[in-house]
């Protein structure tokens, strides 16, 4: 079978990326080998985040490394095989945190992020997913006053710098806005543009389903080699062969794994993240997506029941699950809101690819004719899978894209 262009990975940014080339004509075979949204766009917080202009740098002050030394904390934990298996990576990814690169860094990156409501709007529409679409912003509340203090700092500048709204609210004002928080906070901060997602992995589905409505192919089938084939792209998969005249990679964490076969060195690591959903107790209702910030998790009241999604763990891809971390958030949680029971079977575990400057890889494959990237979106894929589909697609076709992406490319490694 020969198609023009092959995306692989069906994850938002995948999706998003089909989604766009489709939409200019192009016959696109979109391959992975679960349905659409079926790993880290499932399990993420279904937020996206028009405020989330500064990237997750890595901690330098000696308070907060004294604080994660035991490795008992909710918002990180590290295990010796993740950290010794990327360990140039992170030494990378500590070398870009320093105050001035990471400066430019949230520079580009913001730049990103600017787009990302605007990208995802006409998406949203065409799936009719409107649905699943909540825009009322969410909260990120603080349990001290000195830390509420200081991310407001944070939220003036960004308005300043980057046009992003916010409102402080104090003890009062956050509990006029979700009365069933316990008492004693110190307040919050309204992220009053992002739009929350009910559904995260329904709602890459139903771009999937827009994507194939548009005369795309999905193919749910395991990809086992990728190689060039004449002036053309060949893609064995467990299912048989595809042929196309380009190749999109948009594997995620295991994109660096792939691209390491062609020579293209690329500087990846992942920090993985666990969910569990509650029922909503019948004596109280949780309204808003609300990041308890100083301890490091997230409850997001979805279809599915709410939803807490934990901060990250420094482990190798594929190793087994460690609940701890997800059991010592839930200990907290319940403390902040009177949770119900459980009620996934088991926790969900995923991996956010992370790239060590913090910046996803968006265009050419350098000395690969025809193959083009698209990963590394950290905690914020969700959030950038539209923008990054829009920006591939105008490289793609020779256009001038609308934000500069030498940042992006592969080249800076």
């Amino acid at each position: 079978m020969s198609r023009e262009i092959i995306v692989l990975g069906a994850g938002m940014v995948g999706v998003s990326v089909a989604w766009h080339l489709a939409s200019r004509g192009h016959a696109v075979t979109l391959v992975d080998r679960r349905e659409p949204g079926g790993e880290t766009s499932f399990g993420n917080a279904g937020i996206i985040q028009r405020e989330a202009v500064r990237p997750y740098a890595f901690p330098r002050d000696l308070r907060t490394l004294m604080r994660v030394l035991p490795n008992r904390q909710v918002d990180i934990r590290y295990r010796p095989g993740g950290m010794v298996s990327s360990a140039l990576p992170l030494l990378r990814y500590w070398h870009h945190s320093a105050p001035q690169r990471y400066s430019r860094i949230v520079s580009d990156y913001a730049s990103l992020i600017a787009l990302s409501l605007q990208a995802h709007a006409p998406m949203i529409k065409a799936a009719g997913a409107e649905g699943l679409i909540r825009k009322q912003g969410w909260l990120e509340v603080y349990r001290s006053a000195e830390g509420l203090a200081e991310r407001s700092r944070d939220a003036d500048q960004d308005a300043q710098r980057f046009g992003i709204a916010s409102r402080v609210l104090d003890a009062q004002a956050l509990s006029a806005m979700e009365p069933h928080l316990v008492d004693g906070l110190a307040g919050a901060i309204h992220w009053e543009q992002p739009w929350t997602v009910a559904d995260p992995g329904g709602l890459v589905k139903a771009y999937a389903e827009s994507f194939r409505q548009q005369g795309g192919q999905l193919v749910q089938a395991g990809v086992t080699g990728i190689s060039r084939d004449g002036k053309g792209w060949r893609v064995s998969t467990d299912q048989g062969a595809i042929e196309g005249e380009r190749v999109v990679m948009a594997l995620g964490p295991w994109s660096s794994n792939w691209l390491a076969g062609f020579g293209i060195p690329v500087p990846l690591f992942v920090k993985r993240g666990y969910h569990m959903h509650y029922a909503m107790p019948d004596t109280a209702s949780l309204d808003h997506w609300v990041m308890d910030a100083e301890v490091g998790y997230l409850l997001a009241p979805m279809r599915a029941g709410i939803r807490l999604t934990t901060g990250a763990e420094l482990e190798r891809l594929e190793a087994p699950p460690h609940w701890q971390q997800l059991a010592a958030a839930e200990k907290v949680a319940r403390g902040l809101f009177p949770l119900g029971k459980r009620i996934d079977p088991e926790p969900w575990k995923g991996a956010r690819p992370c790239i060590a400057d913090m910046k996803p890889v968006i265009g050419p494959a350098p000395g690969q004719p025809g193959l083009w990237l698209a990963f590394g979106h950290g905690h914020h894929g969700f959030t950038l899978g539209p923008v990054t589909g829009h920006l591939l697609a105008q490289m793609m076709e020779g256009e001038t894209p609308d934000v500069p992406m030498a940042p992006f490319r592969a080249e800076r490694f």
